[in-house]
Protein backbone atom coordinates (compact mmCIF):
# COMPACT_ATOMS: atom_id res chain seq x y z
CA UNK A 1 0.00 0.00 0.00
CA UNK A 2 1.64 3.56 -0.56
CA UNK A 3 1.51 6.49 1.43
CA UNK A 4 -1.30 8.08 -0.18
CA UNK A 5 -3.30 4.91 0.04
CA UNK A 6 -2.60 4.79 3.53
CA UNK A 7 -3.06 8.80 3.83
CA UNK A 8 -6.21 8.47 2.22
CA UNK A 9 -7.66 5.24 4.17
CA UNK A 10 -6.74 7.37 7.56
CA UNK A 11 -8.34 9.98 6.57
CA UNK A 12 -11.75 7.73 5.60
CA UNK A 13 -11.42 6.34 8.92
CA UNK A 14 -10.94 9.41 10.54
CA UNK A 15 -13.72 10.98 9.28
CA UNK A 16 -16.49 8.09 9.17
CA UNK A 17 -15.33 7.95 13.30
CA UNK A 18 -16.28 11.49 13.60
CA UNK A 19 -19.38 11.17 11.58
CA UNK A 20 -20.37 7.72 13.74
CA UNK A 21 -19.86 9.64 17.07
CA UNK A 22 -21.51 12.46 15.87
CA UNK A 23 -24.88 10.25 15.00
CA UNK A 24 -24.63 8.91 18.42
CA UNK A 25 -24.70 12.03 20.32
CA UNK A 26 -27.33 13.44 18.47
CA UNK A 27 -29.73 10.65 18.81
CA UNK A 28 -29.80 10.01 15.12
CA UNK A 29 -29.08 6.41 16.33
CA UNK A 30 -32.66 5.70 17.88
CA UNK A 31 -35.28 5.00 14.71
CA UNK A 32 -38.18 6.26 17.41
CA UNK A 33 -36.20 9.39 18.10
CA UNK A 34 -36.13 10.15 14.05
CA UNK A 35 -39.62 9.03 13.60
CA UNK A 36 -40.52 11.20 16.15
CA UNK A 37 -39.26 14.22 14.42
CA UNK A 38 -40.61 12.78 11.04
CA UNK A 39 -44.10 12.77 12.65
CA UNK A 40 -45.27 16.52 12.51
CA UNK A 41 -48.75 16.25 13.01
CA UNK A 42 -48.25 14.16 16.11
CA UNK A 43 -45.92 13.48 18.87
CA UNK A 44 -43.69 15.72 17.33
CA UNK A 45 -40.00 15.67 18.67
CA UNK A 46 -38.20 19.05 17.57
CA UNK A 47 -34.78 18.20 19.11
CA UNK A 48 -33.81 16.84 15.61
CA UNK A 49 -34.15 20.09 14.23
CA UNK A 50 -30.68 21.35 15.80
CA UNK A 51 -28.57 18.49 14.64
CA UNK A 52 -29.91 19.20 11.01
CA UNK A 53 -29.19 23.25 11.91
CA UNK A 54 -25.49 21.99 12.76
CA UNK A 55 -25.17 20.08 9.84
CA UNK A 56 -26.24 22.49 7.27
CA UNK A 57 -24.12 24.93 9.40
CA UNK A 58 -21.05 22.39 8.89
CA UNK A 59 -21.77 21.80 5.60
CA UNK A 60 -22.02 25.57 4.44
CA UNK A 61 -18.49 26.09 5.94
CA UNK A 62 -17.35 23.36 4.84
CA UNK A 63 -18.29 23.73 1.15
CA UNK A 64 -16.77 27.31 1.13
CA UNK A 65 -13.91 26.51 2.24
CA UNK A 66 -13.38 23.88 -0.34
CA UNK A 67 -14.17 26.14 -2.37
CA UNK A 68 -11.12 27.89 -2.23
CA UNK A 69 -8.89 25.27 -2.51
CA UNK A 70 -6.79 25.06 -5.78
CA UNK A 71 -7.33 21.13 -4.92
CA UNK A 72 -8.30 18.14 -2.53
CA UNK A 73 -5.55 17.26 -0.25
CA UNK A 74 -5.78 13.83 -0.66
CA UNK A 75 -6.58 13.95 -4.80
CA UNK A 76 -5.23 15.43 -8.05
CA UNK A 77 -8.61 16.83 -8.98
CA UNK A 78 -12.16 17.39 -7.08
CA UNK A 79 -14.49 15.41 -8.50
CA UNK A 80 -17.65 17.32 -8.56
CA UNK A 81 -20.63 16.27 -9.79
CA UNK A 82 -21.22 16.12 -13.81
CA UNK A 83 -24.99 15.90 -13.43
CA UNK A 84 -26.96 19.09 -12.28
CA UNK A 85 -30.44 18.40 -13.45
CA UNK A 86 -33.43 17.00 -11.38
CA UNK A 87 -34.83 14.15 -13.13
CA UNK A 88 -36.96 11.22 -12.48
CA UNK A 89 -34.75 9.08 -10.92
CA UNK A 90 -33.66 11.65 -8.92
CA UNK A 91 -37.31 12.48 -7.56
CA UNK A 92 -37.98 8.72 -6.98
CA UNK A 93 -34.78 7.57 -5.40
CA UNK A 94 -35.56 11.01 -2.63
CA UNK A 95 -39.30 9.58 -2.82
CA UNK A 96 -37.85 6.12 -1.64
CA UNK A 97 -35.21 7.21 0.68
CA UNK A 98 -38.04 8.89 2.49
CA UNK A 99 -40.39 6.76 2.63
CA UNK A 100 -37.66 4.26 3.70
CA UNK A 101 -36.39 6.80 6.12
CA UNK A 102 -39.92 7.84 7.86
CA UNK A 103 -40.84 4.33 8.07
CA UNK A 104 -37.86 2.50 9.43
CA UNK A 105 -36.12 5.72 11.46
CA UNK A 106 -33.44 4.88 9.85
CA UNK A 107 -31.14 6.16 6.70
CA UNK A 108 -27.74 4.39 5.64
CA UNK A 109 -25.34 6.92 7.90
CA UNK A 110 -26.94 5.89 11.17
CA UNK A 111 -27.83 2.25 9.92
CA UNK A 112 -24.17 1.22 9.57
CA UNK A 113 -23.03 3.03 12.75
CA UNK A 114 -25.77 1.36 14.66
CA UNK A 115 -24.29 -1.92 13.42
CA UNK A 116 -21.67 -2.46 16.46
CA UNK A 117 -24.68 -1.48 18.96
CA UNK A 118 -26.67 -4.83 17.88
CA UNK A 119 -29.84 -2.98 16.85
CA UNK A 120 -31.95 -6.07 15.24
CA UNK A 121 -33.64 -3.06 12.68
CA UNK A 122 -30.21 -1.80 11.15
CA UNK A 123 -29.07 -5.32 10.37
CA UNK A 124 -32.42 -5.69 8.43
CA UNK A 125 -31.94 -2.42 6.81
CA UNK A 126 -28.60 -2.76 5.67
CA UNK A 127 -29.53 -6.05 4.59
CA UNK A 128 -32.12 -4.42 2.66
CA UNK A 129 -30.13 -1.42 1.60
CA UNK A 130 -27.25 -4.21 0.04
CA UNK A 131 -29.60 -5.86 -1.55
CA UNK A 132 -30.84 -2.70 -3.05
CA UNK A 133 -27.55 -1.31 -3.88
CA UNK A 134 -26.94 -4.66 -5.54
CA UNK A 135 -30.51 -4.76 -7.70
CA UNK A 136 -29.49 -0.93 -8.88
CA UNK A 137 -26.19 -1.75 -10.35
CA UNK A 138 -27.44 -5.50 -11.88
CA UNK A 139 -30.37 -3.13 -13.52
CA UNK A 140 -30.13 0.23 -13.81
CA UNK A 141 -26.42 0.58 -14.97
CA UNK A 142 -26.81 -1.57 -17.16
CA UNK A 143 -29.46 0.27 -19.35
CA UNK A 144 -27.14 3.42 -19.11
CA UNK A 145 -28.81 5.37 -15.99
Amino acid sequence: MTSKAIQTTAAALLSGTIFGFGLSISGMLDPARVQGFLDVFGAWDPSLVFVLGGAVITAFAGMALVRRLPKPVLADHFAWPDKTRIDLPLVLGSAVFGIGWGLDGFCPGPALAALPLGYGKSFAFVAAMVIGMVLHDRVFARRGQ
